[in-house]
């Protein structure tokens, strides 16, 4: 977090005195890392904007600053606001816990969101002009997701079921045990009406059981609360993303047997009618449905669906459809557009949506009538999502340039879009690498892109290492940006004096359904020849050291690295980051099974010979390079198993290898301090094993 903010309450001169002190020990770390300018502490504090939303008046502009509290050991988000042509100003400071899901009412007089602020996630309102917020939900369970009604009147909010009283019974006589499949709350909508007066009142005066005041026994007391909400949907079903219809009579919204999230498989759309609260079925195909927009006029819906497709929607496009609620009809659009449509609004101006164009990325508009697409020019390599007035005239939106950090943009009225933030200032001095995407052809003659890092004194004439760093997904993407990566400091080691490679291989998005369907039954193994074949071009190329190279990864990035560890021996060290190491250990432990069925086309069960061909266990003898592990101690998504397999594999063969357990954490490491952890002991390894420095030790202070 922000320093002078998260102490904004502290006397002046106290504060002035702890943010020094702070400053000095975060600056103090970095001549621990040899040979690296920029400290890790610095990288990891790095503020990022993002979630720009614009009032539908198109005036005012709210979005999330997202910066690193080391006090608290996490990362704290706070909503910022520009006025029409003034500067930005920060306009939360929940002191504890992170402001969210930013919404304004349909008069665009007020910003709403989400706080906990010691009552749970409540719905809390704060005038644009100005003013304290102010809480107007006090629910229980605290709030998941919330819209206004089209003319503010009401707010329809889900939130968790209340646990049951059978349940409760259950723990206290049984205690703790849980049933696979069997651990949820359904969540629900409710509906709950804004009236202001009595939000702003409530508690004011005393309310009584009975109707009479303490100085007549005829005389009713006013009696201010929040208003109480009623249930609108109830069943055997949970709700998940939803929206009014723009003539406020209904609500659109996917449901699914329950919020696990496997049974997204099973997801449908219904509607939901405000005056009867009949919940009807509208769009239910055998595969997933998910409700995206109504139409401006309220008649049509706009569903993304994998229909019948049960097998191969993991790597597949997402499809589109409008939806006639009169003729209940529906039509596909844009199938022709061969990437993930990723929508952003259904205004009067067309269908807007963002999708990954190889490296880069851009906006695209769908003309409803006839589903033809065209873009959307914003001037960005990398224009993030957007949000639009409710006219289609204005939008706000996040993005960058490759040489920038993520910043928040305006367009008004057609023109192009102004930058109001200017976050990548607090990089202004650093030495960043210089980002150059390359491009060359796999073992099968596949074109496959990636982006190489130089130092900014690079010198094609001499010999550098090489570190390799892979992405997860599979359908993740590697972009030219300044300080790039996870917990490996490839700006540091840059600095230090080596190349790092980042490669877009098979699966990756970007490049069209045929190119992310090319590692299905070849998992590892044709990954494996894309970072191969990427390692030769580069040797080609005579800047290299082939005797100096380490090659790392998180997730599916963790998996191909394990599938290098024990098929190849062209590395010197790898760092393998939540990785699978034996695919029929995932399949019976993931919390996604369906993943594994649809890449490797069958189950462990049926053709174990395909588990085995991609599975790093399988060449565990032939391994022979120095191996790194890191997993979280709680991961669900790779479970740790897979981590216990690979080491004591290479630890009965003798090969050098370290397993860390982060403690606590799940499939990513979302705390600032484990992450400085897990940094360092990339740093250490690589460079004890790449560089030939003495492994360093910890900072201790």
């Amino acid at each position: 977090m922000n320093c002078f903010a998260y102490l904004s309450n502290t006397n002046p001169v106290m504060k002035k005195i702890a943010c020094y002190l702070l400053l000095i020990s975060i600056t103090a770390t970095t001549s621990a890392q040899k040979d690296a300018s920029i400290s890790f502490e610095k990288w990891i504090s790095l503020r990022s904007a993002g979630n720009a939303l614009i009032s539908p008046d198109g005036k005012t502009v709210v979005y999330t600053v997202t910066s690193t509290d080391w006090a608290s050991n996490g990362y704290d988000s706070e909503l910022w606001m520009v006025r029409q042509d003034e500067k930005p100003f920060q306009l939360t400071r929940t002191f504890k816990g992170n402001s969210s899901g930013a919404s304004f009412t349909p008069d665009s007089r007020w910003v709403s969101f989400i706080a906990d602020r010691g009552e749970k996630s409540q719905i809390y309102l704060m005038a644009v002009a100005g003013g304290e917020a102010f809480p107007i939900t006090k629910e229980e369970e605290g709030i998941n997701g919330f819209q206004w009604s089209p003319d503010g009147s009401l707010i329809a909010f889900t939130q968790a079921d209340t646990e049951s009283k059978k349940s409760k019974g259950s723990k206290e006589r049984y205690g703790g045990f849980g049933i696979e499949g069997e651990e949820f709350r359904l969540s629900h909508l409710w509906i709950q009406k804004f009236d202001l007066d009595s939000i702003l009142l409530a508690g004011s005066l005393p309310c009584y059981n009975s109707k009479t005041d303490s100085t007549s026994k005829t005389n009713a007391s006013v009696c201010f609360t929040i208003p109480k909400p009623y249930k609108l949907t109830d069943g055997n079903f949970s709700v998940g993303g939803f929206q009014w219809s723009p003539d406020g009579k209904s609500i659109g919204f996917s449901r699914q047997p329950n919020p696990l999230i496997n049974t997204v498989l099973r997801s449908e759309i219904a509607i939901a009618d405000l005056a009867t609260k009949k919940v009807t079925t509208i769009v239910n195909n055998p595969s997933t449905d998910a409700f995206i927009s109504f139409s401006p006029d309220s008649r049509q819906i706009l569903y993304g669906s994998s229909v019948d497709d049960t097998t191969t929607f993991f790597f597949r496009n997402a499809r589109l459809f409008i939806h006639d609620l009169a003729s209940g009809k529906s039509r596909e659009i844009a199938a022709t557009f061969d990437e993930n449509k990723n929508v952003m609004d259904w205004n009067p101006k067309g269908i807007f949506f963002n999708a990954s164009q190889k490296t880069r990325s851009g906006i695209f508009i769908i003309d409803p009538t006839n589903g033809n697409v065209r873009p959307y020019e914003t001037g960005l390599d990398l224009p993030g999502f957007g949000s639009f007035s409710k006219d289609g005239n204005n939008i706000a939106l996040s993005g960058r340039n490759f040489n920038q950090l993520g910043e928040i943009y305006i367009a008004r009225n057609g023109e192009k879009p102004k930058q109001v933030t200017d976050l990548s200032a607090q990089i202004k001095n650093w030495n960043t690498p210089i980002n150059e995407v390359i491009e060359w052809k796999s073992k099968d003659g596949t074109p496959i892109e990636g982006v190489l890092l130089k130092p900014a004194n690079f010198d094609p004439k001499k010999k550098y290492p090489l570190l390799v760093v892979i992405h997860g997904g599979p359908t993740g993407i590697d972009r030219p940006e300044p300080t790039p990566t996870y917990v490996y400091p490839a700006m540091q080691w840059c600095e230090k004096g080596a190349l790092v490679l980042r490669v877009n291989y098979r699966g990756s998005a970007g490049y069209g359904a045929k190119f992310r369907a090319l590692n299905v039954r070849n998992l590892g193994v044709g990954d494996m020849w894309d970072v191969v074949s990427g390692v030769e071009h580069l040797s080609k190329q005579g800047f290299i050291d082939t005797s100096r190279m380490g090659c790392m990864g998180w997730s599916q990035g963790g998996y191909i690295s394990a599938f290098l560890t024990t098929n190849t021996t062209i590395f010197k060290a790898i760092s393998v980051g939540a990785g699978i190491s034996n695919w029929m250990t995932y399949y019976v432990n993931t919390d996604i099974t369906p993943f594994t069925r649809q890449y490797l086309g069958s189950t462990p069960w049926s053709d174990p010979s395909i588990y085995a061909k991609t599975s790093p266990m399988t060449n565990i003898n032939k391994a022979k390079t120095p191996t790194l592990i890191q997993h979280g101690e709680f991961d669900k998504r790779v479970p740790i198993p897979n981590a216990y397999e690979l080491y004591r594999g290479l630890q009965d063969r003798g090969i050098p290898s370290k397993l860390i357990i982060y403690k606590g954490f799940g499939h990513g490491i979302n705390k600032p301090k484990e992450r400085l952890a897990a940094v360092w002991h990339n740093w250490q390894w690589f460079n004890e094993y790449i560089f030939g420095d003495k492994m360093e030790d910890l900072p201790a202070e």
